[in-house]
């Protein structure tokens, strides 16, 4: 335990355990203990500003509680100050070296102390394995341990890592770079189709998104809190509004097959403008003020890892994000269905090739990822098929604007379809329908 009065005499608290805690003059010892732990100038700055003398404890509590089988070397640390503190940009850091790695996850959690039980959370602390030495940083005061289980569910293999990582880079290059073409071509030609309008949307939103996951991992390594935060997110901003796009997208064809003409409904566009960028901006600003966007680290079997700027509660990532889109999955994936069944219908009608062979695929593949059911492979990243399915997911989400630029093109640059085409669209009273094949 340390004591200051006067804030200018404050510095980094640097604590090492050989036999017992003690006290060093820096961090430069670190490498010769076991473990070690360090409490910023920030925490002391923070209490300074409730009180005009402040204290750091330290504190070991070797097996606490009836759960500390499961806490690396059974020990539990704490730090208290007499004061909260939180929201650290300097993380307080704890260093614990292995005997040996194995294949066990190793997760630092923390425990606010109230209750009778350790009721372990992730929540506010990132851990790394480099080394063989696992490091916690964490932005708050509490109880800490490390967390080991022998499931590596959350470990990936660097060859996977880097493969995943590779495809994710070209693939969402080559997006931008025909997403861009599709915007420009979309500026140029003045396409005043609703189904053309809503695409152009759509691809906005997926090229923003593309562009700040590929600059991600750079404006990460800057090491700004306030950046990392903006970063991570107006990225998820614009995913989620990706997500209401897609929607969107559906419910324009509803419109279509269920014999509703969009320009009868007034300010069409505006209206559905604000169902596609609006909602999205609500739950990042909810999520942004309670403090969950920041640094997030994955990390391989081998102790490597990638750092990027996401959500940090993982709890909140799939409450948010996965609940958000299993009900949007639910409803473009009925529309996808429903619209199979009139492609058939109108295949019959028409008699068309167009609607067949090759050209059938790839109009099925175009309506597959304008309605991003692509991104619903995510699901499936559960044990066994967790990995295929993270390459599944990584091939047709980097590469879905090269995709979608190729529909765009296919289905409102080309030329005029017949009169006997139309004869028979207008048979099905089917208006301003951007997916009927060209002859």
């Amino acid at each position: 335990m340390v004591k200051a009065n006067n804030i200018s005499t404050v510095q980094t608290l640097s604590i090492v355990q050989s036999d017992n805690l003690s006290i060093v003059e820096s961090e430069d010892v670190f490498s010769k203990y076991p473990i070690s732990l360090s409490v910023p100038k920030e925490a002391f700055e923070i209490a300074f500003r409730s009180q005009n003398t402040t204290f750091a404890g330290v504190f070991k509590f070797p097996n606490l509680g009836q759960d500390t089988q499961n806490t690396l070397y059974n020990s539990i640390y704490a730090i208290e100050m007499g004061v909260n503190v939180s929201n650290l940009s300097n993380p307080i850091r704890l260093n614990i070296k292995l005997d040996k790695e194995g294949t066990r996850n190793y997760t630092c959690s923390s425990w606010d102390g109230e209750g009778n039980a350790t009721n372990w959370t992730t929540d506010g602390c990132f851990t790394s394995l480099l080394n063989g030495t696992v490091t916690c940083e964490c932005s708050h005061l509490t109880f800490f341990a490390v967390l080991m289980t022998q499931d590596p569910s959350n470990y990936i293999s660097k060859v996977d890592l880097d493969t995943l990582t590779y495809i994710t880079y070209i693939g969402c290059g080559m997006s931008m770079f025909f997403l861009g073409i599709a915007l420009l071509k979309h500026a140029v030609v003045r396409n005043t189709r609703h189904g053309s309008k809503i695409l152009a949307n759509l691809f906005v939103a997926l090229f923003l998104l593309n562009l700040l996951f590929l600059s991600n991992t750079w404006m990460t390594n800057l090491n700004n809190v306030i950046l990392c935060k903006a970063v991570a997110s107006l990225m998820h901003y614009f995913m989620l509004s990706s997500f209401n796009w897609f929607a969107v997208e559906a419910f324009h064809l509803c419109l279509q097959i269920y014999r509703y003409s969009s320009s009868d409904i007034h300010n069409y566009m505006v209206k559905v403008c604000i169902a596609g960028w609006a909602p999205s901006m609500f739950v990042v600003m909810g999520i942004f003020s309670v403090g969950k966007y920041g640094n997030l680290t994955i990390t391989t079997y081998s102790g490597n890892s990638v750092s990027m700027c996401w959500i940090t509660d993982s709890f909140l990532h799939y409450v948010v994000n996965t609940s958000y889109y299993s009900l949007i999955f639910l409803f473009t994936f009925i529309t996808f269905i429903i619209m199979l069944h009139w492609l058939h219908l109108l295949r019959s009608k028409i008699g068309s090739s167009q609607l067949s062979g090759r050209a059938g695929i790839f109009t099925i593949v175009g309506l597959f990822c304008s309605l991003g059911l692509s991104w619903g492979f995510a699901f499936f990243s559960y044990g066994a098929l967790r990995v295929p399915s993270y390459y599944i997911f990584t091939i047709l989400n980097s590469f879905q604007g090269f995709i979608l630029f190729l529909y765009y093109y296919k289905t409102n640059m080309a030329p005029v379809q017949s009169s006997q085409t139309n004869t028979s669209v207008s048979t099905l009273n089917i208006f301003d329908n951007p997916y009927v094949v060209k002859k």
